[in-house]
């Protein structure tokens, strides 16, 4: 989990250009995900912790990745940003696959890293960039994958 937050912390202190892909396995996931818990700061938080008991938070029910060498990672059901828009950091393999993608003013930004052997997902979304007072929201899934084959 320290590789994953320092993998987090490297995507939110820089941004990334759209060169920033390396696929280098195809592998296809089809994933259901549990919400674990959530950590928030914004006006009303300061980087607290709230669990599943304590925050209504839904389930990923149907994550797909799909990953084939080069280039191409294609995303679907993480949020309706990841959804629509054009990932900026891509980075697929046999251990982790690793997403970040802006708005056109890069004030807003969502990231995932999923450990494929363990199934942790964190999903980061950072809004305000540009204001001094930031606001996150990063969730903590454990995912299963539904594929026969993988």
């Amino acid at each position: 989990m320290k590789k994953l937050l320092i993998i987090i912390s490297f995507l939110c202190f820089s941004y990334a250009n759209a060169q920033n892909i390396n696929i280098t396995v195809d592998k296809n996931l089809n994933l259901v995900c549990a919400f674990e818990k959530v950590i928030l700061k914004n006006p009303d938080h300061n980087f607290e912790t709230f669990t599943k008991d304590q925050i209504n938070r839904d389930d990923i029910n149907k994550l797909v990745i799909e990953s084939k060498s080069p280039n191409v990672l294609n995303i679907k059901n993480l949020s309706n940003f990841i959804d629509k828009i054009e990932l900026e950091v891509k980075i697929s393999n046999k251990d982790v696959v690793l997403i970040q993608a802006f708005d056109d003013d890069k004030n807003y930004s969502e990231s995932a890293v999923l450990t494929i052997k363990t199934g942790e997902l964190i999903h980061e979304i950072t809004k305000n960039i540009k204001l001094e007072e930031k606001e996150k929201d990063i969730s903590f899934y454990s995912c299963k994958n539904i594929n026969q084959n993988t």
